[in-house]
């Protein structure tokens, strides 16, 4: 076996808030029928790499359930795995000690090199082409880099390259970033080299490849990094979410969900056609099988099984499975996560006042709305801006008919 695949996928996601109150980041839907790890998981396969491990934490049933044997990845062949990787005895406290902690894992497949994924970004990516690459140098790890605005590139791991891309410094998210070229946290590592320099760190608990890993390999090996210019998105937050899912919608998106030589896979439910009522209307958006539209769409992305009833607009909004929006209902720039309801005549996203969230003015300030998983939205409810609505809200709590800007129901 050359390549063998490790998916971080057991981060919280505390960024997305209520998206991951009950699941990991990696199982947040996306682009109405998939998951965020279809991604990383399609790129595995399409890549002709079949032997993953996948590595959980925080709120795996969901994501366990979704993946399983991996069949739609064609992972449940004999030459071929998927194996999910949770913690034993103590908790994964940095993304280098998570691939420390199943190291066994490692050393008993004997691949010659390791690839090392996050399980939280969309994009679509050859690892061939970066495995080549890493041979041709002789490197030790290669790690995939982006170029990214410099007014963002504090958010990122960035990297210094000499001409011929070997890595001659990198920095953990620096407050003044000299380059705005970006770790993607995708790295090629050659598999003895990673299993010596994880088992070089016993004594540091939160071992993490950024900030340990590979700057020390910087000074003692061959780093190089491979550069990608594609599409690649980091969708961490409300903001990016929202936004990721609706250029979906625009015949200008450069992530192109159509292409027949690399498809993405997903666990697919089996529902009935989209039904499209006599008074509906659909413009630039993404609906999903099983969806009944009786009201207007537009610009918005539909997961499976949502209806939404005569009257209703659905504008600039992510709506996910099995929600249910009754007659005369008016939702904008709102992301409502999976078998919400919401009642006749409710107006979700109104209003000028754009005050940021009181709870968490960091995570929702630009004017979305958030409404929980299984939660119910009496009828003539009214919803300003910037309100975030956790499934853990009682019905008692929503008794208010008019939740202003920046207010949150918990």
């Amino acid at each position: 076996m050359e390549t063998l695949a490790l998916i971080l996928a057991g981060g919280r996601g505390s960024r997305l808030d209520i998206l991951s109150e009950k699941r990991s980041k990696p199982a947040v839907p996306f682009a109405g029928k998939f998951r965020i790890i279809d991604f990383a998981l399609s790129n595995c396969t399409n890549s002709g790499i079949f032997q993953i491990g996948i590595l959980t934490q925080y709120l795996p049933l969901s994501l366990n359930e979704h993946i399983g044997v991996g069949k739609p990845w064609d992972l449940d062949r004999r030459d071929s795995f998927v194996t999910l990787l949770q913690p034993n005895n103590s908790w994964y406290e940095g993304t280098a000690d998570a691939v420390r902690k199943n190291i066994e894992f490692v050393k008993r497949y004997a691949s010659k090199y390791v690839l090392i994924l996050s399980g939280d970004h969309i994009y679509k990516m050859d690892y061939r082409k970066m495995i080549e690459q890493h041979k041709a140098t002789g490197a030790d790890v290669t790690i995939a880099a982006k170029i990214v605005p410099i007014e963002e590139a504090n958010r990122f791991g960035i990297l210094e390259t000499n001409d011929e891309l070997q890595v001659t410094k990198f920095q953990e998210k620096p407050k003044q970033p000299k380059s705005n070229k970006a770790s993607m946290g995708i790295y090629v590592f050659n598999t003895d080299a990673l299993v010596k320099q994880l088992e070089s760190y016993p004594d540091i608990v939160d071992l993490d490849f950024g900030n340990h890993i590979i700057p020390h390999m910087i000074e003692n090996s061959k780093v190089y990094a491979y550069e990608y210019y594609d599409y690649w998105k980091d969708v961490g937050t409300y903001d990016s979410y929202l936004d990721a899912n609706l250029q979906l919608c625009s015949d200008d998106c450069t992530l192109d969900l159509y292409d027949t030589k690399w498809k993405i896979y997903t666990k697919s439910e089996d529902l009935p056609p989209v039904k499209i009522g006599d008074k509906a209307s659909i413009k630039d958006s993404l609906v999903s099988h099983g969806d009944q539209i009786y009201g207007k769409i537009d610009h918005s992305v539909l997961s499976p099984g949502v209806k939404v009833g005569e009257g209703s607009v659905v504008k600039n909004s992510v709506i996910l499975n099995d929600v249910q929006i009754g007659k005369n209902v008016h939702i904008e720039n709102t992301i409502i996560d999976k078998e919400a309801i919401i009642g006749d005549n409710c107006v979700i996203g109104t209003g000028d006042d754009y005050t940021p969230n009181k709870a968490k003015p960091k995570v929702l300030n630009s004017g979305i709305n958030v409404i929980g998983k299984r939660l119910v939205l009496p009828e003539n409810t009214v919803v300003e801006r910037n309100v975030r609505i956790p499934s853990s809200a009682t019905k008692k709590k929503i008794e208010t008919k008019h939740l202003h800007s920046g207010e949150s129901l918990e």
